[in-house]
């Protein structure tokens, strides 16, 4: 294995074990049907930051010519990471709605 071959390897498993929480995050928005505790800034941060890492694997397709099997595995993981973010970022919207909702019905009662 070469040296960039395991770079690419630490890359893809260093992306894989930040993409386990998500679907934790992701079924804790579902269930709560709340925002609160939630932070809209943290998350569009962090879908920045993976959308920089799938640029930079284009770029080293495109650029560089890297290839390979593990380096489409972070790749991959990569882009599993942002749809998953997105789409905890849509929860939260989603949840906002509900809660103000909620906090106008109180207001009522």
């Amino acid at each position: 294995m070469t040296l960039l071959h395991l770079t690419d390897l630490f890359e893809a498993l260093t992306i894989f074990c930040f993409g386990l929480s998500w679907p934790i995050s992701i079924r804790k928005s579902l269930v709560s049907r709340t925002a609160k505790g939630k932070s809209l800034f943290f998350e569009v941060f962090i879908l920045i930051g993976y959308a920089f890492g799938i640029a930079r694997k284009f770029i080293q397709v495109f650029a560089m010519g890297s290839s390979g099997f593990i380096f489409y595995l972070s790749f991959f993981f990569y882009v599993l990471n942002f749809i998953e973010i997105a789409f905890d970022i849509a929860l939260y919207f989603r949840n906002a709605k509900l809660d103000r909702i909620r906090d106008g019905d109180a207001v009522n009662v």
